[in-house]
């Protein structure tokens, strides 16, 4: 079956579209990549999700208009994926959407909110869409994230040692894949939520993010504001746990700078990229990781690779493109895979992962344009993914 994949993380910069075959055998997935694109938000549209993303007010009309907005640039990658990936033929479109609001009390998921209505994915592509992945598993209990936690689990299993896979998007995620145990995954804190919001205000709007680390590079950590922002109680959780921007935005930035001012902007950059690294480091270190494999946008920051690794002496760190992921694609990938397990009936969660009661099939199917006909239902889930080109490793431990 040949999938694709649309993802669009916190950052909100734009979707990433991955295609992938997938074929079932058993207890083994195999994936064939067959490429990934960007495709860009416009700036009307980002300037329509920022304007609705806590800890701002909006309404039902900004929400509905952004449902159709969103919907509409997801349709437009969807062709262009189809085209440009899959030579006009495929089977499956699965849709993240925008996370516009993860609802988290107490530690408890409540609920959350992806807009980017799928009616529209369908009706430009003609493919059935598998959308609102995150929903079912939070209505068994779970935190709905990371929802990455059984691809990472698959692509880790059996290599050597203590392997983990850091995601770095706008929240850095992990999952770590211990030999006998459960795989764990949840939410380290932010990666470049905090980053992006920064370069954002003392620019003026006219940076959104910190280009490759620059800014951070050229400053030095305040050990007071590092102190502050370390205090938030999200750290000191326990796992599985999630957050998002409803609690890493800029008004939590400048409360923090209130209490801990830091004049020079290149200072607060520094201060916040080497928060990432801590927060990062302090998780690897709690679960005895010996591998970190890394993905997503902020792999690219070369300053908070830099400090992750200083960090982590005697941890080796690598890009999921050793294997056989692209690190822009990883999330698109994974979404696909659980798109294409949720058309067989099968499981996409770890209940080790998100905290639910019990694995569940995710998603909604909106179908295209051509009668809904879904595969037969498989009656084993994977415990291994074989890659093309990439070595074969033993099936993940039960």
């Amino acid at each position: 079956m040949r999938v694709i994949g649309l993802m669009s993380g916190t950052s909100y910069d734009g979707i990433e579209a991955a295609a992938a075959e997938f074929e079932l055998s058993g207890d083994t997935v195999r994936m064939r990549p067959l490429g990934r694109l960007s495709h860009p938000y416009s700036d009307e549209l980002r300037t329509q999700i920022a304007a609705a993303l806590p800890p701002a007010a909006t309404t039902t009309e900004a929400i509905c208009v952004l449902d159709t907005g969103v919907g509409q640039a997801f349709a437009e990658a969807g062709v262009r994926a189809l085209a440009q990936l899959c030579d006009g033929d495929a089977d499956l479109v699965v849709s993240h959407g925008q996370t516009m609001h993860h609802w988290v009390e107490a530690g408890t998921v409540r609920g959350t909110l992806q807009l980017g209505q799928p009616a529209w994915i369908a009706e430009a592509t003609g493919l059935p869409v598998v959308s609102d992945l995150r929903s079912r598993d939070v209505a068994a209990g779970g935190q709905g994230a990371p929802l990455v936690a059984l691809f990472d689990a698959l692509l880790l299993g059996g290599l050597p040692g203590v392997p983990a896979a850091l995601n770095l998007g706008g929240i850095a995620n992990i999952t770590v894949v211990a030999p006998d145990a459960d795989p764990l995954a949840f939410d380290t804190g932010p990666a470049n939520a905090l980053l992006d919001a920064a370069a954002r205000h003392f620019s003026g709007g006219t940076e959104e993010y910190d280009r490759d680390g620059r800014g951070a590079a050229a400053g030095q950590v305040n050990p007071e504001l590092l102190r502050r922002l370390l205090d938030e109680p999200y750290y000191r959780l326990p796992g599985p746990k999630s957050t998002g921007k409803e609690l890493f935005h800029l008004p939590y930035l400048l409360a923090a700078l209130d209490d801990a001012p830091t004049p020079d902007p290149q200072d607060v950059l520094a201060t916040l990229t080497r928060l990432t690294a801590v927060t990062v480091a302090g998780a690897c270190r709690d679960h005895g990781v010996t591998r970190l494999v890394v993905s997503g946008g902020g792999a690219h920051n070369p300053t908070l690779m830099r400090m992750i690794a200083d960090e982590l002496p005697g941890v080796q760190l690598s890009s999921s493109d050793d294997l056989g992921i692209a690190s822009d694609a990883k999330e698109a990938l994974a979404f696909a895979l659980l798109g294409y397990l949720t058309v067989h009936g099968l499981p996409g969660t770890l209940p080790s992962g998100t905290g639910a009661r019990h694995a569940s099939v995710l998603g909604s199917i909106t179908p295209g344009r051509q009668p809904l006909r879904l595969p037969a239902p498989a009656s084993t889930a994977p415990r291994r993914l074989l890659i093309a080109g990439r070595p074969a490793v033993p099936p993940v431990a039960d």
